[in-house]
């Protein structure tokens, strides 16, 4: 296969295989809850309200369906509203009506707008709009579409239609002071309809571009110069066995004081394809793990292809945050290049049935964990908490650098002042990448040997010499 014919191919792959999976997914939750919704409702929790004013209303919102003419034939969705005053004997209104209609009867009336609600632990943050009292209790008003009030739980159920629509909580009687429990639910007959579209379209998606995405990378794995073999189990320098997964990276004599400042933003090119490359990388990987499984044998031509993959990865790492150990801009290939920056793995001939179900979660686990140690934020990090007003959860999130970063950073605010790349502080580095780049081979079912638990600094690997460097670029001569 040409060159341009599986580059196509993998596009093509991507593009279809990527969809295909967010509809999947998509029609996996959707027909989950269509299943739990059974012939009820979907609905949130019970929270409390209390306000000091005479109304409640519900947030502002954007007009539901304006372009559809009229009711469909079919359901699009039922609003059930369940509200139960915290005094029992305090009798409950609760009312939808058209935005305007609403406003103009609250209209010089101090009520408070529900602006966003927060969860563990519940907070609702509400506008209070000044004004007085109302001139008279909502039921006697005509504008409400559906309402409900008295003592006791009161339940309005409303089918959704176009428009713009308000909701609106206020005692029976109209006077100040609002303390309820309320719970919301929805029910829809088009979720399982959607849930049924949505798998249906993914699998035919991904029934067309998983075969792309594989024949197209492996039409680019045999355009792949494969690695020279290097002797598995001898003695390297210092008797420490060699390893057969190899990172190679040398500091460039030309590194200049600043460049590193921009170069994030000079790989951004570089990052949106590895974005698709590692999509790809994820899509062999399962494959190959198949193949391993029934025949014994990684296929070699998606072997060379992961193997590009992550080689293109080492070098913009290098490059770019990783090390940043050059200012020679990385090439657009998964072949090798006469490059600074270099990674190989050694093509195995047999490959256990066995270890290719646990050896990349299970047996992996302790690698993984430090790893995690040295490109996670498990050190030093900022951390804040964001909630999910949707669904009511809460998460957090965290920000901050890595050990690995944080040396890298080290090096180059080092290089910054004084003009040098400290050599100890590099090979540190490069041993951190170094084991990091093993633990992904091993996980990607490319090897069985087992990682090192071992730090293996330097610009080479133990007994390898680092390839040849490209020529030094002279500094521009003096006006």
């Amino acid at each position: 296969m040409k060159k341009t014919a599986a580059i196509i191919m993998l596009i093509l792959g991507i593009l279809l295989t990527l969809p295909g999976l967010g509809a999947l997914a998509g029609g996996a939750v959707a027909s989950a809850v269509g299943t739990i919704q059974g012939d009820g409702y979907l609905t949130s929790g019970t929270s409390r309200f209390s306000v000091s004013s005479y109304a409640l209303t519900s947030p502002r919102a954007d007009a539901i369906g304006d372009d559809v003419p009229g009711r469909l034939p079919f359901d699009v969705g039922t609003l059930r509203l369940r509200v139960e005053p915290v005094a029992a004997d305090k009798p409950v209104f609760i009312g939808i009506a058209p935005q305007a209609d609403a406003e103009q009867y609250l209209s010089g009336v101090h009520h408070s707008e529900l602006l966003n609600i927060r969860q563990r632990p519940f907070r609702a943050e509400y506008r209070d709009v000044p004004g007085g009292n109302p001139a008279s209790p909502p039921a006697d008003q005509r504008i409400w579409t559906a309402s409900a009030s008295g003592t006791g739980a009161q339940e309005l159920t409303w089918n959704i239609t176009p428009g713009t629509w308000e909701v609106v909580v206020m005692n029976a009687d109209a006077s100040a002071g609002i303390d309820v429990q309320a719970q919301a639910g929805f029910r829809s007959d088009l979720i399982r309809p959607a849930a049924t579209g949505l798998l249906v379209g993914g699998i035919i998606a991904l029934l067309i571009g998983v075969p792309l995405l594989i024949i197209g990378a492996a039409g680019l794995g045999r355009h792949t110069v494969p690695p020279a073999p290097s002797p598995v189990g001898t003695a390297a320098a210092g008797g420490l066995p060699g390893y057969p997964a190899r990172l190679f990276g040398e500091i460039d004599p030309a590194l200049t004081r600043w460049m590193w400042l921009v170069k994030w933003f000079l790989a951004i090119p570089h990052f949106i394809l590895l974005f698709f490359l590692w999509f790809a990388f994820a899509i062999t990987t399962i494959v190959a793990g198949f193949a391993i499984l029934f025949t014994g044998r990684y296929p070699r031509a998606l072997f060379d292809f992961n193997v590009g993959v992550l080689r293109w990865n080492w070098r913009v790492a290098f490059y770019a945050y990783a090390a940043v150990g050059t200012d020679l801009y990385p090439p657009f290939t998964l072949k090798r290049a006469n490059y600074p920056a270099d990674f190989d793995v050694d093509y195995p001939q047999r490959l256990s049935r066995g270890l290719v179900l646990v050896k990349w979660w299970l047996l992996a686990l302790p690698h993984l964990l430090l790893v995690g140690a040295f490109a996670g934020t498990t050190g030093a990090v900022w951390r804040w908490q964001a909630d999910d007003n949707v669904f009511g959860s809460t998460y957090e999130r965290g920000s901050g650098l890595s050990l690995l970063g944080l040396l890298v950073l080290v090096a180059a605010v080092i290089l910054l002042f004084t003009g040098r790349y400290q050599r100890p502080l590099f090979d540190f580095i490069l041993g951190i990448d170094r084991w990091i780049y093993r633990v992904l081979v091993y996980t990607a079912l490319m090897r069985d040997e087992y990682p090192p638990f071992r730090l293996d600094q330097g610009a080479a690997e133990p007994g390898w010499p680092a390839p040849p460097l490209p020529p030094a670029v002279p500094p521009p001569a003096a006006p």
